[in-house]
């Protein structure tokens, strides 16, 4: 009895929200004013990730539109570090918020001002607190013994620290992809605790200036982000009467989350401004003097930024299109699913250098690597894709190539370019 293969039965595909941000002319992607096949020349190999200075600036620019003039913008740098984009950002925004010592290092080569530094993470290092000292960056302290080292270098230095509170709050921010406060967390300090830090700061003599709360990421509901906002600022107001000094600052977080998987609509920001001109509104009478602080990272790079891959060979397996590319999960390991996805889900995803194509299919674009673990896109609509067509996965402008194992298996390096 001869073998017969079980019929292919591709399951339903959805659509993702329309990814417009880039244009499109004579049916290739433009980056950075570039077509796609003349900006691959000139980067000079594939795969690469690439970052789009116009987007970047316009994504600045309508956020200062929708909030309030007297909100300020932070830059959560570890959403992408590439120097070259960290040093635009530091123009556009009115601070840098890091997470390592490697990062501070960063944000100061960039030009960023050390007074318009943070530096948040529960596990800093002794080194890493004393460059802190040294640099003059605010410490956002999480624990008691951030406290202690803290005394210390600046005995040392003879210089003062300036530090803020992240305050572990009693609540979630709900709908968000990640969540980083409320509960059991690693991250800042409980907020039943934060009175008694508080003294032990004044002990100790540091520069207090206030407060720092984020509960979560990845967020596309506005009301949610809304109450969170309303929540924190409630609560550092609390807080506040255990202080002996004034609050300066008040980091209410981010959590402004992108589209990135069927379904998902983009984050509506009127709600979000109209509600904090409201908490600024308070805030020159109940905390006067203080800036209030949005911390955002993929939000304002996310979708200014693309991940290109050749295509370098086409396979069918059983009535399955594979188009087998020259990247993969090492180099962008979100979009494989295996960066916090339960359930794996399709980035949106296009051939680049086809994008007036009549003719499509449902295939699914696989990396070079010896693992079916190597997925980028599965059964997705795409344009009928050739050997050396160039294959885009957009909404990759945060959480890449520094979130990605790109030594795993000995393939080369991706580049990144901002242009």
């Amino acid at each position: 009895m001869a073998f017969e293969a079980p019929p292919y039965l591709p399951p339903q595909v959805l659509p993702h929200a329309p990814m417009h941000q880039f244009s499109v002319a004579f049916g290739e992607l433009q980056v950075g004013g570039l077509p796609l096949t003349q900006l691959a020349a000139r980067v000079g190999q594939t795969p690469f990730y690439a970052y789009d200075r116009t987007l970047l600036r316009e994504r600045v620019a309508a956020l200062r539109h929708a909030l309030p003039r007297s909100i300020q913008l932070h830059y959560a740098l570890k959403a992408n570090p590439m120097p070259a984009l960290v040093g635009l950002m530091a123009t556009l925004v009115d601070g840098i918020d890091v997470a390592s010592g490697g990062e501070l290092k960063t944000a100061l080569d960039a030009g960023a001002s050390p007074q318009a530094v943070s530096f948040a993470g529960p596990g800093k290092r002794d080194a890493e607190l004393r460059q802190a000292v040294a640099a003059g960056v605010l410490v956002n302290i999480e624990s008691e013994r951030e406290v202690q080292i803290l005394e210390r270098h600046c005995d040392a230095l003879a210089l003062s620290a300036r530090v803020a509170v992240r305050v572990n709050p009693d609540f979630e921010l709900k709908g968000s992809g990640m969540k980083m406060g409320g509960g059991s967390k690693p991250f800042g300090v409980d907020v039943e605790r934060v009175p008694q830090l508080l003294q032990h700061i004044q002990r100790a003599g540091l520069d207090f200036e206030g407060f720092h709360l984020y509960a979560g990421s990845q967020n596309l509901h506005a009301q949610a982000i809304c109450e969170a906002q309303q929540q924190s600022y409630a609560l550092a107001l609390r807080l506040a009467e255990h202080a002996h000094a004034p609050v300066r600052t008040l980091n209410l977080g981010g959590g402004f989350g992108i589209p990135y998987f069927p379904g998902e609509e983009r984050l509506d920001l009127a709600p979000i401004g109209a509600n904090l001109a409201q908490l600024a509104e308070r805030a020159v009478h109940e905390l006067p003097g203080a800036a209030l602080v949005l911390e955002l990272g993929r939000y304002l790079v996310g979708e200014a930024g693309i991940y290109v891959t050749r295509v370098l060979d086409r396979k069918v397996s059983r009535g399955q299109v594979f188009l087998v590319c020259d990247g993969g999960l090492h180099q962008h390991l979100a979009a494989s699913g295996h960066f916090g996805q339960v359930l794996r889900k399709n980035y949106p995803v296009a051939i680049g250098n086809r994008m007036d194509a009549g003719a499509t299919e449902v295939a699914s674009l696989v990396g070079p690597l010896c693992t079916p673990l190597d997925l980028l896109a599965d059964h997705m609509a795409l344009a009928v894709a050739e050997p050396g067509d160039l294959a885009v996965v957009f909404q990759s402008g945060a959480y890449g190539a520094s979130a990605s194992p790109q030594q795993f298996l000995g393939h080369p390096p991706c580049v990144e370019v901002l242009v």
